[in-house]
């Protein structure tokens, strides 16, 4: 054997380390108090949208230059993480608001980077992504809203659907067709739309499964008129740039599935060290034990492949398609698996709302299918794969 292997390479470094003890004391403090009412009054997260304001960790992706704190992809996901564990609803503040500038970051003009990243870096607003419609939710390049040019303006018609906080962002990144009759696929192109723009309006909040607290609705466009300033990247080339985007805000998703399964499992530990049955804590049983070691296993191997993926991003390595989808898929199949096993840990107390996990469980199926469904995630590394 030959070679002087740099054996750090394979341990957080010491400042990401520090991240995670930090937005962790702000995860437990301000926004775990808060995780179960906000779930069951379905509203928005308003204490942990503060806290992580005032901590640096609401948008922590945006560069220096536009007024951010700059932290790399990988310093990204243990934010998002570590506000998973405690609420997953909470954890969609950070994520989306690198999902909805993620477009912007990788494509957008320096006028336009320096008119929407400094608000979102400020903490002045949220930043949302349109991509999905009704008709085409995995089959995006058959979407339907349209942006026709007049004179230096474009205007929107048409809907978008399972906008994850619409409504409370004032920026959204939205895809539409501008060339109906140009080649599938390189006719879309990106916009950003202000929540102040006439002819834009909401749908209904949409009744779900989990991620209560994380408002879901459509976007309506009425010939909503923005100027033509306001294109992201390269007219027609919408579709591939909202491809890239999810590229790396898949990892994310990730990262948001790792710390649902993480506080899961914390939860469950907890629980079967202090209930006894038989004259014993519930621990000492061997079956709970060997449920208890595959659940950290396996969160154990999501979270190594999430930040691997993350590393990936960062450097926009040629094989992040795979390792995102890779870390996406793995991570939410690992997250629901590990949600259900802590509820099934704790018996009748686990399908009841004075305990976190039936909440969790919840929230952890929707990582299963929004951002593209773990069969999409399949598709796209069965593509890079045959492509050699």
């Amino acid at each position: 054997m030959s070679g002087n292997p740099d054996f750090d390479t394979y341990r957080l470094p010491e400042d990401h380390e520090a991240i995670r003890e930090a937005v962790r004391a702000v995860a437990e403090d301000k926004i775990k108090p808060h995780a179960a009412a906000v779930d069951e009054e379905s509203r928005y997260p308003q204490e942990a949208h503060d806290a992580l304001v005032a901590s640096d960790f609401f948008a922590p992706h945006v560069a220096e230059e536009y007024g951010g704190v700059g932290a790399d992809a990988l310093a990204t996901c243990i934010v998002i993480e570590e506000v998973a564990r405690v609420c997953a609803s909470s954890s969609l503040i950070p994520a989306v608001n690198k999902l909805g500038s993620m477009p912007l970051v990788l494509a957008a003009s320096e006028d336009v980077k320096k008119r929407y990243l400094a608000p979102l870096a400020a903490g002045e607003t949220t930043f949302s992504y349109g991509l999905s419609e009704r008709e085409a939710g995995s089959d995006t390049a058959s979407m339907r809203c349209k942006a026709v040019r007049d004179g230096d303006d474009w205007v929107l018609s048409g809907q978008k659907s399972w906008i994850t906080n619409a409504g409370v962002s004032g920026f959204y990144t939205v895809l539409a067709v501008t060339d109906p009759d140009g080649p599938r696929g390189r006719n879309i192109t990106a916009f950003v739309v202000e929540k102040g723009d006439e002819g834009f309006s909401f749908g209904e909040k949409e009744r779900k499964l989990g991620i209560k607290g994380s408002p879901t609705r459509e976007l309506h466009f009425d010939a909503c008129r923005i100027p033509g300033d306001r294109v992201v990247g390269e007219v027609g080339a919408g579709l591939p740039l909202a491809l890239r985007t999810l590229d790396h805000t898949r990892v994310t998703i990730g990262a948001q599935a790792v710390g649902i399964a993480q506080g899961a499992l914390d939860e469950a530990v907890a629980y079967v060290k202090e209930r006894k049955q038989f004259g014993k804590a519930v621990a000492e049983f061997q079956g709970v034990q060997f449920m208890l070691a595959d659940m950290a296993m396996t969160l154990e191997a999501a979270r190594q492949l999430v930040y691997v993926a993350a590393a990936k991003s960062e450097r926009a390595d040629d094989d992040l398609p795979f390792f995102g989808a890779a870390a996406k898929a793995y991570a939410s199949d690992v997250a629901m698996q590990v949600t259900t096993d802590a509820v099934q840990l704790l018996g009748g107390s686990g399908y009841t709302r004075d305990f976190p996990l039936e909440r969790m469980m919840r929230d952890a199926k929707i990582t299963q299918i929004y951002e593209g469904t773990n069969q999409v995630q399949r598709l796209v590394m069965a593509r890079q794969l045959l492509k050699g």
